[in-house]
């Protein structure tokens, strides 16, 4: 009986495939990392074959892993790090150039220039999205203006453009697949979030022909199957694509998040924080972006988004750059180990700010430095400083929602910190609700899938799916975490167009 689901969870860093059963627990998981590249400040890439390699080889692992035969597995569902745009031949299947990473600022005199244009209400009216080098549509107008013959080719109709998720689709069709879901396509700055169309207006304004773009499908339905003759898949051939959504929106679903005003935050290399709107695509007054959740059955549901952009990566960097630890849990055993900050405050602008502040020449800050300052004085500050920015984003939402939240549900690997958790309560002054699973992103690729493959019913069953592993209710004395969040204002606005 095919009651197993696999999800491929592209991710920012490393790509995993995990293996669930009809009850939502975990069968097998695989996971490869792959590098980062940087090749100027504020510049980011990735290697679009690492991308596939990595992903095929965490597919293979996981599938080997569980002992399942190819008869028992319903369907494939897909999510995957947003935004990163790739450019490839159409005939050939070679890239033009590395992808395009979402912390990428290259793009930034782009987007200025549209805002120069006049086309900032144009982009929010019909995208719901600001101007911002974040996304895909000014990183595909600078590959075709950059790269030798790349404009030519794409407009005799010759390069095709895709988000992670169509990339993949197309290595895995042997493609036969040229497709992506209204979630990603949503993220462009170039798709009407109403119409759920490519806006030919917006494409021509960044030269962009639109015979390079994906056909846009709902989140559950047939967007290919598994082609013969990949090496280590072959097994899988035939097994059938069915679902398909960005990273945060599926861990909107994962979250059980299907009623509006319900809200989650992730805690990977960025943080982002999503509220279920419903059926209106609600327009923030505070910096905060409108995406399309999800389209199941003809009925489109809508979400409010703020990002932080370097989240996960701040410990990363910790880690990787300066030395300072060697494992992530380092970083919570320092900051459990001192009373307090030290005074020290940490602003991860590496690549800007997102939402509210939406500032792509903001940079790093660390502040408060005194000759009584430890590293784990440092690596306190990395965890509050992630904690402030999620502060800013559900304040932000707080001021557009018609409730205040009142609970925030969790995930993401960084989610597993207790001292951030607890820190995070603290200064939201609300509750933040854990769940026992917190692979929620690919729980709700694999969702979408099982549903149009017939595993799962309806979206009321991923509610019965989902129990808390533990809630962080606050501590802190309300005074002192005003003080607290009024401090680190200051350190943020100080970072703000550093790099202009």
């Amino acid at each position: 009986m095919k009651d197993y689901v696999i999800a491929l969870d592209q991710g920012t860093t490393s790509s995993r495939a995990i293996i669930l059963n009809k009850q939502g627990h975990i069968e097998a998981t695989a996971q490869f990392p792959f590098a980062q590249i940087y090749p100027r400040p504020g510049w980011v890439e990735h290697d679009p074959d690492a991308i596939i390699s990595s992903q095929f080889m965490a597919l293979g692992a996981a599938f080997e892993k569980s002992g399942l035969s190819a008869e028992q597995i319903a369907a494939v569902g897909i999510t995957n790090q947003r935004e990163t745009t790739l450019v490839w031949d159409k005939e050939t299947g070679r890239p033009v150039c590395n992808a395009i990473v979402w912390q990428c600022r290259r793009t930034a005199d782009i987007c200025e220039a549209l805002e120069q244009a006049g086309l900032r209400e144009t982009i929010r009216e019909k995208t719901g999205l600001l101007i911002d080098a974040y996304f895909s549509g000014t990183k595909i107008k600078w590959i075709l203006d950059n790269i030798p013959q790349a404009r030519e080719r794409a407009e005799a109709g010759k390069l095709l453009f895709g988000t992670v998720d169509t990339w993949l689709i197309w290595n895995l069709t042997g493609g036969r697949s040229h497709v992506t879901d209204c979630s990603n396509a949503s993220r462009t700055m170039l798709f009407n979030i109403k119409t759920l169309e490519w806006d030919s207006e917006l494409c021509a304004e960044l030269g962009i022909p639109m015979s390079m773009l994906p056909r846009v499908l709902p989140n559950s339905g047939c967007f290919g199957e598994i082609a013969s003759g990949i090496d280590g898949l072959e097994a899988l051939a035939g097994v059938s694509i069915c679902g398909v959504a960005g990273d945060q929106q599926a861990a909107l679903l994962g979250q059980a998040c299907i009623e509006s005003g319900q809200a989650k935050n992730t805690y990977g290399t960025g943080c982002f924080t999503l509220m279920n709107t419903g059926a209106q695509d609600v327009r923030s007054a505070s910096g905060l972006l409108t995406s399309v959740a999800w389209n199941l059955g003809g009925e489109t549901t809508y979400a409010l988004e703020g990002s932080v952009f370097n989240a996960g990566s701040s410990i990363q960097w910790l880690r990787d750059e300066l030395g300072l630890i060697s494992t992530a849990h380092e970083c919570d055993e320092l900051a459990e180990s001192v009373a307090d900050n030290g005074g020290v405050y940490f602003v991860s602008a590496f690549t800007g700010l997102g939402a509210p502040r939406w500032d792509m020449y903001a940079r790093g800050a660390l502040l408060g430095l005194t000759r009584g300052t430890t590293r784990a004085h440092v690596a306190r500050a990395v965890l509050e400083g992630i904690a402030y920015q999620v502060k800013d984003l559900l304040d932000a939402m707080n001021a557009d929602a018609a409730t205040p939240l009142s609970v925030l549900r969790v995930d993401g690997g960084a989610s597993v910190s207790r001292f951030m958790m607890q820190f995070q309560a603290d200064v939201l002054r609300i509750p933040i609700d854990r769940p026992a699973m917190v692979e929620t992103t690919a729980f709700g690729a694999a969702f979408l899938a099982g549903l149009e493959a017939g595993v799962w019913d309806s979206l009321d069953e991923i509610k019965r799916l989902r129990a808390s592993d533990r809630i962080f209710r606050p501590t802190m004395p309300p005074d002192e975490a005003a003080a607290l969040c009024a401090r680190w204002q200051t350190a943020a606005q100080r970072s703000e167009g550093w790099a202009k």
